[in-house]
């Protein structure tokens, strides 16, 4: 099987991409209760971005094949996940040796999302990750009671997912952007509250809005300063959920009295700890309920372009700067 691989984590990541390189191995056996996948499409998220930079939680010895989602249909299965060889899934792999960029991956059968055959494989090859984040954070408002909660990085995709999902709960959101068009083309989509992080009299709007909509909980995807004045901006008993940290700096600039006298709390998300705490048969009546949402086309994933193994190189430097059109999709044909 072909595979990609990278040969050494590298903190620039156009160097990074570019020591990329594209390796023959002999097809992996799956063992109890493994299956043998053969991929349809891999994306490249902000996580795997990271994880070439050797910045990610998840560190492999090196060389190592990145990429920790992907869609494809089993071909061969071990004793205990015979029945659903033939099958399309969608997968979430990070401590395996071979990642998703590859031809084939073999993994555990319950790190799989088993999919309706109506599903679109591009769709599912994006299905694993980021809805179910997205699904996973509101649950957190909902615990909490919380009808309005805060969002940066508002133009990915698990923003995106947060946006429509909170709708249909009746969360107000308010989105935190970076760039004026991005905050345009939010605006034109419907979203009600957007503001510009760099915008004149952010912290002012920010906290207007806040103290409008009583949010008390901000999801976190990029750190640094940012997510101190965010924190900053909220009640009493509020909480920042940090997810991820596009920015690549500390959390930094929160008042150490609010954490005394405020009740106020940072913490984290992680996708699969919250999928371990579920019972299997409510996780399965979830991804069923996401499913058709995908088939009838009420979510979908921006797809921004498709690149073969032998373009990668090309491929993740235009998804890098063209990260607001969309996810690119690896696949050993295009």
């Amino acid at each position: 099987m072909k595979k990609v691989v990278l040969p050494a984590y590298n903190k620039n990541i156009i160097r990074a991409i570019r020591s990329l390189r594209t390796e023959q191995c002999a097809l992996p056996r799956p063992e109890n209760n493994e299956v043998l996948i053969k991929v349809h499409a891999a994306p490249c998220n902000p996580s795997d971005i990271a994880f070439l930079m050797g910045g990610y939680n998840i560190v492999k010895e090196v060389p190592a094949v990145p990429g920790f989602e992907g869609s494809g249909v089993v071909v061969e299965a071990g004793e205990g996940a015979e029945d659903i060889i033939g099958r399309k899934v969608s997968f979430f792999i990070q401590e395996e040796s071979c990642g998703s960029w590859s031809e084939f991956v073999l993994t555990s059968r319950n790190k799989l999302v088993v999919l309706d055959e109506e599903m679109d494989m591009d769709q599912a090859a994006c299905f694993a990750i980021n809805p179910f984040t997205a699904r996973g954070l509101l649950d957190i408002a909902l615990l909490r009671e919380n009808r309005a909660v805060i969002q940066n990085a508002a133009g990915g995709q698990v923003a995106a997912f947060v946006r429509q999902m909170a709708a249909d709960m009746g969360v107000e959101v308010i989105d935190i952007v970076r760039k004026q068009e991005t905050m345009e083309r939010l605006k034109k989509e419907g979203a009600k509250h957007v503001l510009l992080e760099n915008g004149p009299q952010f912290k002012q709007k920010l906290g207007k809005l806040v103290r409008q909509l009583d949010a008390r909980l901000a999801f976190d995807a990029v750190g640094g300063p940012l997510s101190g004045e965010i924190f900053n901006a909220m009640p009493e008993d509020a909480e920042l959920v940090s997810y991820g940290g596009l920015s690549t700096k500390d959390i930094s600039g929160i008042n150490p009295m609010d954490l005394i006298f405020h009740d106020k709390v940072i913490s984290g998300f992680n996708l699969p700890e919250w999928r371990e705490q579920m019972d299997d048969d409510f996780f399965e009546q979830i991804s069923l309920e996401m499913q058709q949402l995908f088939i009838s086309g009420v979510y979908r994933t921006k797809i921004q372009g498709s690149i073969g193994f032998d373009d990668i190189g090309n491929g993740l430097i235009q998804y890098l700067r063209n990260l607001s059109k969309g996810k690119m999709l690896l696949k050993a044909k295009v």
